[in-house]
């Protein structure tokens, strides 16, 4: 089977396409680099043929409120386009756990259009709803930072490897279309404040981390369960204690 990976030289991309090449799959790498640009339409066609999936896991290059907007309707209308013309028969994407719930965060608030796009198309999908990966505890940490202290609400946060959301989009990939969301989470729950003081000091990060209820995450205040998934989630393998990038190495 043909599966056209967006964003497929990514984070999430590059290991999605390596396992799902390594079931026997025709998985295509399609970015700027590989000479396609869902901004511009570039490549698209031709990449489309055949295919029997789409996939997009590609991110915005800015988290600024017009870009990322701008980004996630312009390139989902035109992913959405050519698979209709190249009669793909399964789009999948990949958003976030608490999309909807925090309109405050203007990433979020793309997510949201870019779904509702999808959802609005004629092609069969399914949507994947991954929590926070590993590899972006050090960047939510440098968002929350004020001078010398990191400022964290005492919520519920449920990160997830990267390795694992490769995984868990992988099988809804390869499997018929849901016409919905699957939910995807780590395999242990923290208190957001509390883990973000033990990730720091196993990077002998000197910041403090400060426990404050109104803290903002990417520009909106969380509930406890803003960033958690529902009870009947997929959950990840790997626990944050035996990740090898929990010290900083990768």
């Amino acid at each position: 089977m043909k599966i056209v990976v967006i964003g497929g030289t990514g984070l999430i991309g590059s290991r999605l396409v390596t396992n799902l090449r390594e079931h026997g799959h025709e998985a295509v790498a399609a970015a700027p680099s590989t000479g396609v640009d869902t901004l511009t339409g570039e490549g698209l066609a031709g990449v489309m043929a055949g295919a029997s999936v789409v996939v997009d896991v590609a991110n915005s290059p800015s988290f600024e409120d017009a870009a990322v907007l701008e980004f996630f309707q312009t390139s989902t209308r035109n992913l959405l386009a050519a698979e209709a013309a190249a009669g793909v028969g399964h789009h999948v994407a990949l958003s976030v756990v608490g999309t909807g719930r925090l309109p405050d965060s203007g990433y979020l608030r793309a997510k949201a259009a870019q779904e509702n796009l999808i959802q609005g198309a004629p092609i069969p999908f399914s949507i994947v709803h991954a929590t926070q990966f590993f590899e972006f505890v050090p960047a939510i940490a440098d968002a929350g930072t004020d001078g010398g202290t990191v400022r964290m609400a005492p919520v519920s946060f449920q990160p997830i490897a990267g390795d694992d959301v490769a995984r868990v989009v992988g099988k809804v990939v390869v499997g018929a279309p849901v016409n919905g969301r699957v939910e995807a989470g780590g395999p242990e729950r923290f208190r957001m404040d509390e883990f973000f003081r033990d990730a720091l000091a196993a990077r002998s990060d000197p910041r403090e981390v400060v426990t404050d209820p109104h803290a903002r995450y990417f520009g909106t205040e969380l509930s406890d369960l803003s960033l958690v998934p529902g009870d009947d989630a997929v959950l990840g393998e790997i626990r944050y204690g035996d990740w090898p990038g929990r010290a900083g190495r990768s």
